[in-house]
């Protein structure tokens, strides 16, 4: 039986560095992996608010700015033991003012697509999550061989621009700040590089229950398959995560491989979405909700 709380014993302020225990609690609490480290990472990039009563934190949402004119919503969590569709308006209404005239972006699942609908979203792309553990055999097996004159090797210090400069383009929208940010944190990052420079790039972190890999950048699914392939063989045996963007043969690449398909949610726009690089695609992102 769900709770009734009354709306006037639920107080919304912001949230800061000293809720991030809590709201991982929260996670956990609706089925989301998220580590203590990973709510740190979001937390220093955005801002949000919590709601909370006299049990503590039941609910948060979180947003992040892409430049002056692009920003992302995410981190929607309120337990269905609450009275979730009130606290979850009121919360999206301060996330919503918070953002104010940018184009937002969010990342919804099923269930949740209408009342973004009523806010104003509305749909333009997919995201399919990945995850599983690769064995070895099979990244052999579905190994894909590089294009000649290819090459693929570590991120050095010099490439830090350049990559930030690949994400924004593939992503539309300015990426400096996060690229920064998930570079000091993530477990490894690679380029691919071809005749004419730096073509592509791949960075890897711990998430959750293992790895994450995003983004994933490149000219080409071949190429795309190549850099995810390089992070499943070099770390053969651990759970891994990857939400692809715009799904497509590289989803079903990513079942035969051994990272199946767990979810789908649907991206959404309220303005006009980021006007993308037609040469070059982000084919995973970070994390559903920065992109």
């Amino acid at each position: 039986m769900k709770k009734q709380i009354a709306d006037s014993n639920v107080k919304y302020r912001r949230f800061t560095a000293d809720d991030v225990a809590a709201a991982q609690a929260l996670s956990l609490s609706v089925g989301w992996p998220h580590r203590l480290e990973d709510w740190q990472f979001i937390q220093r990039l955005g801002t949000g608010f919590v709601a909370e009563n006299e049990e503590g934190v039941i609910g948060s949402a979180m947003c992040w700015g892409h430049g002056q004119e692009y920003a992302s919503l995410g981190m929607v969590i309120v337990p269905p033991d609450c009275q979730g569709q009130l606290i979850r308006r009121q919360l999206l209404s301060q996330v919503l003012a918070e953002i104010g005239d940018r184009t937002i972006l969010l990342s919804a699942s099923p269930q949740s697509r209408p009342l973004y609908e009523q806010l104003g979203f509305t749909p333009f792309g997919e995201v399919r999550q990945h995850q599983g553990v690769v064995a070895h055999s099979r990244v052999t097996q579905l190994s894909t061989p590089l294009m000649p004159g290819d090459r693929i090797r570590p991120i050095g210090a010099a490439d830090k621009t350049k990559i930030a400069a690949l994400s924004s383009r593939a992503a539309g929208m300015p990426r400096g700040t996060v690229l920064a940010a998930l570079l000091e944190v993530a477990e490894g990052g690679v380029v691919i590089e071809s005749y004419d420079g730096m073509v592509g790039c791949a960075l890897m972190r711990r998430f959750g229950h293992g790895y994450a890999i995003g983004p994933v950048i490149a000219p080409d699914i071949a190429r795309a398959k190549a850099l995810i392939n390089h992070w499943a063989g070099s770390h053969a045996g651990a759970f891994m995560r990857i939400d692809v963007a715009g799904a497509g043969d590289l989803s079903q690449w990513l079942n035969e491989v051994g990272l199946m398909q767990a979810h789908e949610m649907v991206t959404m726009a309220r303005g006009e979405p980021p006007l993308l690089d037609k040469n070059l695609h982000q084919y995973a992102l970070i994390n559903q909700s920065f992109g």
